[in-house]
């Protein structure tokens, strides 16, 4: 069951993930001159960095949560990762993706630079990562009953 439910919230969070550092990154880049040196937009920045700071956490408890499933990063770690090795083979077809997924606009510029500029495959990487421990798979209880085994017989002597 545990599993199931990583499996799900993993297919969830893809999309949540890729699209909200997208965007972050476009309204980022948009509240600022750089030229001048200067922001142009404080508000929008904010709201950028908070929004990037929420993928960012999410992306962090995801990769340290013991409870979780390994499927709950593997899932969105094999679609990013995938997306990048496409991109790598066949650039053109796979920047042709986010003008046919709404929402469009500045949305779809994001989505293309954070794939070009490898990104996507860094946040693949490191969401890749928790699913190769062994521990992951299992289930935590017989972990903690057999800690509570070995704690009270040590106790007991």
């Amino acid at each position: 069951m545990r599993h199931a439910f990583g499996f799900v919230l993993g297919v969830l969070l893809t999309p949540a993930l890729a699209y909200g550092a997208a965007w972050g990154f476009v309204q980022g880049g948009q509240s600022f001159d750089g030229t001048g040196q200067e922001i142009t937009d404080r508000t929008r920045i904010y709201g950028a960095f908070a929004l990037l700071a929420a993928v960012g956490l999410v992306m962090g408890v995801i990769i340290v949560a013991r409870w979780a499933s390994p499927l709950v990063s593997l899932v969105p770690a094999l679609a990013l990762l995938g997306f990048s090795v496409a991109f790598l083979i066949d650039p053109g077809r796979v920047l042709d993706l986010p003008s046919k997924v709404p929402p469009s606009g500045d949305m779809d510029d994001g989505l293309r630079t954070l794939l070009g500029s490898g990104m996507y495959a860094m946040m693949g990487f490191a969401l890749l990562m928790p699913s190769w421990a062994p521990r992951r798979w299992g289930s935590g209880r017989r972990d903690d009953e057999a800690a509570d085994v070995d704690f009270y017989s040590a106790a007991g002597r």
